[in-house]
């Protein structure tokens, strides 16, 4: 294992912040580099015991001389969020000097390298990819930050532009094991979301507010997609979906658990076998515990009124239209307001707050029928 420290700009006087990378392997002709970072959200910590336990197995596989690709594995992601508490509560969803979230505005890189490789392209589809990121790697060096959170994108942009596979360990308040996915990246992924026994997988291509994952996701399709509809001179090239990326939500907050994380850590390392990473049989995958649902057909169930929040409901159950999910009571008053789904699926997340304001966001609901548009992802 070789452990790299990358200092961040932009930090206040007398202040050093660094993100640590870990690399088992190494990449060499033909073999792909996978990318995993936990605790991009500072708070939601599952991730980064899993990510304590993938160490140990990765360690091992490379010592007995079985990595046949490169993985590079970032346990903290976020230095910055993790310092921050106010109040004595921890604050790391967002910036707490520019209010922006941690996950969101990284790079638009099919924009930005459309310009530089639209005329280089050719019917070698390898060769393609290779001039794609070798555009990336340039444009991300040349990337000037502005700030420490900058400094802290540029950073993981930089450790994730060229890697095959990127998987980015979040978890939400309370919940059971789910995916956010683009929709070219779903077949790569089914076996994933099978290994971890994931209840629901959210299907889209470009959500809104370019998070970390659909950073790299996005730009091969989109890229693809500009190459196509260019002008009458260029030429549709092929350009493969050199990139399969997600967001994986780890259950809740509290469940910062060793048997969960192992078994989150097992999961993983037998995905990356899978995958042609590491060598040796790649363990058997269960069947799948569901069906992908498009995350347009996600209802996020909110507050109607302001209250006490009882939940009737739990996640990983499955609801259908007009069932209930809470009861909101206003204790002044005495009455009580029942909260119900608006679509059949499973109930994959909710809040762990037990008092709402209206308009709160209280559960999410994977519906298989898309109803929204615009922005999919919340604050």
């Amino acid at each position: 294992m070789r452990r790299t420290d990358h200092p961040l700009e932009h930090q206040s006087l007398g202040r050093h912040t660094s993100i640590t990378s870990l690399h088992f392997g190494a990449s060499a002709a033909g073999g792909k580099k996978a990318y995993i970072q936990a605790s991009l959200h500072a708070e939601e910590l599952p991730g980064m015991l899993a990510a304590h336990h993938l160490r140990q197995l990765l360690e091992q596989a490379e010592q007995q001389g079985r990595m046949t690709g490169e993985v590079v594995l970032v346990p903290v992601a976020n230095p910055i969020g993790l310092a921050q508490r106010v109040d004595h509560k921890p604050m790391g969803r967002f910036d707490l000097d520019s209010s922006e979230n941690f996950n969101r505005n990284y790079p638009d890189l099919a924009n930005a390298v459309y310009d530089k490789v639209k005329g280089l392209l050719d019917a070698d589809a390898q060769r393609n990819v290779a001039l794609v990121r070798d555009a990336v790697r340039q444009h991300v060096q040349d990337w000037k930050p502005a700030n420490a959170l900058q400094s802290l994108r540029k950073t993981l942009v930089t450790l994730a532009h060229d890697a095959d596979l990127v998987l980015d360990l979040h978890c939400d308040c309370e919940a059971v094991v789910h995916l956010f996915v683009e929709v070219p990246c779903w077949p790569a992924l089914e076996p994933l979301a099978r290994a971890l026994g994931a209840h629901a997988v959210l299907l889209a291509s470009n959500s809104g507010g370019v998070s970390f994952d659909e950073c790299f996701s996005g730009l091969w399709w989109q890229l693809g997609q500009r190459l196509q509809t260019g002008s009458p001179m260029d030429r549709p090239y092929p350009l493969p979906q050199a990139c399969a990326s997600a967001t994986v939500e780890l259950r809740g907050e509290a469940d910062v658990d060793h048997a969960l994380a192992q078994a989150d850590a097992a999961a993983i390392f037998g995905f990356l076998q899978h995958e042609g990473l590491i060598d040796g049989p790649p363990p058997s995958l269960p069947a799948g515990t569901c069906q992908a649902t498009p995350l347009a057909g996600s209802q996020t169930v909110k507050a109607p009124v302001a209250g006490l929040l009882v939940f009737l409901a739990r996640p990983g159950d499955r609801l259908g239209r007009g069932d209930p999910v809470a009861e909101v009571i206003d204790p002044i008053s005495g009455a009580t307001h029942s909260v119900n789904a608006e679509v059949d699926g499973v109930m994959y997340a909710r809040t762990s707050d037990r008092y709402v304001l209206p308009n709160d966001d209280v559960a999410n609901i994977a519906g298989s029928v898309p109803f929204r548009t615009g922005n999919l992802l919340g604050a």
